[in-house]
């Protein structure tokens, strides 16, 4: 089992608020990222009463407010409470459901089903607030999750992601949905149940479908215990040793269910986030109005428009979903989010980007990522992007991604997952030429300085030379390679970078032979030379 130094993780909620650099955090959890136009409302005043005026979009589709002083904690609960969004004082922090965006009926009846059988159950108020269900195919690392048979439609088809709509319309958290049919298909298909993303067989009906993801939390809780011995439990269901096969057979044997023939152990495939963005139709006649939210934080004027709509959705890439809507009335929907500063086209350069809190906000962050990001950001059509400022990499997708991590002299651009010959790429901090670096205030090469919050300042970008990567600190979990199979970093890279020629604030493009790996299996990067940061989180991106 992995190790961990403490039973409780720090996930914070409505209730338990998380002391960040720029006062207390409140995380509202949306079950299927679902909220009405009402409770939007009622989060504005909260942010804007309690908080810094905005709401922060989190991985999971969640919500959360920043600057919260301690006085104000009891009166905003009260409040989230009044609005149906602070629904259990016990189990507020394991309501963590992660659903398609477009999700069906089907889907949110048992989004909803499932939200009300853990409120039910006074055990699952110990699962860890890590702890991820998920109904439907999505972008997350779900503990577990039930799998429809059409799942693999995917985002911006004719049909919505993860289900075969049938008519009917559900509504925000709480809300009474009655179901719409009582099996995982047309024609009676099953759902299938993965553990970690590994299918091991197991499958339910539609109406047994919450019963076996309840046995299966209880079944985790179980087996967490059997292996903690006299160290920390597991938080997540990936790290009990041998956990999808041991926790499916204490499923099975709780249920009476018989799995079907499946290598066990076998990884299902994880959804990545699609080009979910503009006028979406929906199965049912309806259309979806999809917009993307700048770096994930959503300013009062978007708020204002978004909250008169009947039902919004959160999505897992920081963006948010007008759902149900009259296909007569999209367009003019379109036009207005566009109005308010919320990016609707493909081409937009927020499409694929997202960010992590960063400076001033976290006192761990060694930069301002919002503020780089924003200076250095464009449309690329390829892999999203996440900045983050420092090794935890808070909010990183579960898929495949660019990851531009600040480092305290610059920044590390690595792609994930990792693979064993990929390299990274350092873009140091400083001007190009070796220029001093700007004062707080003065405006860079890249857009305002941030340095007066920490943040290092962007010039040229240099990856670590070969004679001093054995000597970098790698912290714990820093990783700092990847590349797809077939296209190293440096290569894709030195190849890219040449084409795109000289940028405004940097020469041509050189290259260096790249170092041999380490004796020791850490990856030394390349040292190619590139253009900046910008072009160098651009070409990293590109498949």
């Amino acid at each position: 089992m992995t190790p961990r130094s403490s039973d409780t993780d720090a996930c914070p909620g409505a209730l338990r608020l998380h002391a960040a650099a720029d006062g207390l955090l409140a995380r509202v959890r949306l079950p299927g990222g679902m909220l009405s136009g009402a409770q939007l409302r009622a989060l504005r005043e909260l942010a804007e009463e309690f908080g810094d005026g905005h709401l922060e979009l989190t991985s999971r589709a969640n919500l959360q407010l920043r600057a919260v002083k301690e006085g104000d904690s009891a009166a905003l609960a009260a409040r989230l409470r009044s609005a149906g969004l602070l629904p259990s004082t016990t189990h507020d922090n394991v309501r963590n459901i992660a659903a398609p965006p477009l999700s069906g009926a089907p889907l949110r009846t048992l989004v909803a089903r499932l939200d009300l059988a853990l409120q039910a159950d006074a055990g699952l108020a110990r699962l860890p607030g890590k702890f991820l269900f998920a109904v439907g195919r999505v972008p997350l690392a779900a503990d577990v999750a039930a799998i429809p048979p059409d799942a693999a439609i995917p985002p911006n088809t004719a049909g919505p992601s993860g289900i075969v709509d049938s008519p009917g319309t559900a509504g925000p958290p709480g809300a009474v949905i009655p179901a719409q049919r009582s099996d995982g298909g047309a024609d009676g298909e099953l759902f299938a149940i993965r553990f970690a993303g590994h299918d091991t067989g197991l499958l339910a009906g539609f109406d047994d479908v919450v019963p076996v993801l309840i046995a299966a939390a209880h079944a985790f809780l179980a087996e967490r215990a059997a292996q903690g011995g006299d160290g920390a439990a597991a938080w997540r269901l990936r790290e009990l040793t041998d956990g999808p096969a041991r926790v499916s057979a204490r499923v099975v044997a709780a249920t009476g269910l018989t799995p079907v023939p499946a290598p066990i152990g076998t990884p299902a495939g994880n959804a990545e986030p699609g080009d979910l963005i503009g006028v979406v139709p929906q199965e049912d006649g309806l259309a979806a109005v999809a917009a993307l939210v700048p770096l994930g934080r959503l300013a009062g004027v978007p708020m204002r428009v978004l909250e008169e709509a009947d039902l919004l959705v959160v999505t897992p890439w920081r963006g948010i979903v007008v759902a149900d809507v009259p296909p007569e009335a999209a367009s003019t929907w379109a036009d207005r989010l566009a109005g308010a500063g919320l990016a609707v086209s493909p081409g937009s350069p927020w499409s694929g980007v997202t960010a992590c809190a960063g400076r001033p906000g976290c006192a761990k962050s060694l930069a301002d990522v919002r503020a780089d990001a924003a200076a250095t950001t464009r449309f690329v059509d390829g892999l999203p992007v996440h900045w983050v400022g420092c090794a935890r990499a808070c909010g990183s997708p579960a898929g495949r991604h660019v990851r531009a991590e600040a480092t305290g002299d610059g920044y590390l651009i690595t792609r994930f997952p990792v693979t064993g010959d990929a390299r990274a790429v350092h873009v140091p901090a400083g001007r190009p030429g070796g220029g001093p670096r700007p004062t707080a205030g003065e405006s860079g090469p890249v857009g305002p300085s941030t340095r007066a919050a920490g943040s290092p300042r962007i010039g040229h970008a240099v990856p670590f030379p070969a004679d001093t990567g054995a000597d970098r600190p790698v912290p714990d979990g820093l990783v700092k390679a990847r590349a797809d199979d077939d296209q190293p970093v440096t290569d894709g890279l030195v190849t890219d970078v040449r084409a795109l020629g000289r940028t405004r604030t940097d020469g041509p493009v050189t290259q260096v032979p790249a170092p041999e790996p380490a004796a020791t299996g850490v990856l030394a990067p390349g040292r190619a030379r590139v253009g900046g940061l910008e072009d160098a989180v651009a070409v990293a991106r590109r498949p």
